[in-house]
């Protein structure tokens, strides 16, 4: 396709060249936790920044490693990995936060996802519907060791992927409210874990591109505690859920130098 971009050797969007991001990145939706995810990395650079995209490249045990931003919601995210896998990035480890679903999946826990609920439109423009978006077995497990060795209360399972955040905490106030409300108590009695919005993108993008996808979120809060009158504080922090991701590009690192011996 033809790159619409000022400077032909950057991504139009990401503003990103051949050579400035790792094989690894790591993607927060803000763009304010960049630098704050960055710091886990040796001598971290920011390559650039352009609209929703911020992007940090450092080095973290011997490999080139980038943090990049992708905003809120599956178009944003979809752009964010088709371009920076035209940079050379293969594998990616999305970090951020959710809502909880179960009654046991509590504020300050990470969930992380095995597979997303399609309840968004970018994925349809990339699949058909049937096709499932699931994420990648090796991300997957080297998130699941960076929890267990962080210490903190972690779930696995399948996530809901929307686009509108009104429709999930509105659902009356909208024209439509009468499919978001039976499809989210369908998802509950799925044993759906948590509502976020952008990893069934990602994850049907990563199999297009043929890359590797994982995801992990900080539980805000959850709306089906608050409705019983449980325990559900709101929690901001996303420590945790940075150094799962972190810890897991740490375990797909050593996986790879220990395949390669």
């Amino acid at each position: 396709m033809k790159n619409y971009s000022e400077d032909v050797n950057r991504q139009y969007h990401i503003q990103v060249a051949k050579g400035e991001v790792g094989r690894y990145v790591i993607l927060p939706g803000d763009p304010g936790r960049c630098e704050k995810i960055a710091s886990y990395l040796e001598k971290p650079v920011l390559v650039a920044s352009n609209r929703e995209f911020t992007t940090y490249t450092g080095m973290l045990d011997g490999e080139k490693v980038s943090v990049t931003s992708t905003g809120i919601g599956g178009p944003s995210a979809a752009i964010a990995m088709e371009e920076l896998a035209r940079c050379g990035a293969d594998t990616f480890v999305r970090i951020g936060t959710c809502g909880g679903m179960q009654t046991e999946v509590k504020s300050g826990d990470i969930v992380i996802a095995t597979g997303s609920i399609r309840m968004e439109g970018t994925s349809k423009e990339y699949a058909p519907i049937e096709y499932p978006a699931v994420a990648n077995l090796e991300v997957t497990n080297a998130l699941v060791r960076a929890a267990k060795e962080d210490g903190c209360t972690w779930h696995t399972g399948v996530v809901q992927s929307k686009d509108a955040f009104y429709g999930q905490h509105e659902p009356e106030a909208m024209p439509v409210g009468y499919e978001l409300l039976n499809k989210w108590e369908a998802w509950k009695k799925m044993g759906c874990l948590a509502s976020e919005m952008e990893s069934a993108a990602l994850f049907i993008v990563a199999g297009k591109l043929r890359v590797r996808a994982g995801a992990c979120f900080l539980v805000m809060a959850n709306q089906e505690r608050e409705k019983l009158g449980l325990e559900n504080p709101v929690v901001h922090d996303t420590g945790m859920a940075v150094r799962t991701a972190v810890g897991a590009v740490r375990n797909l690192i050593r996986c790879e130098k220990e395949k390669n011996k």
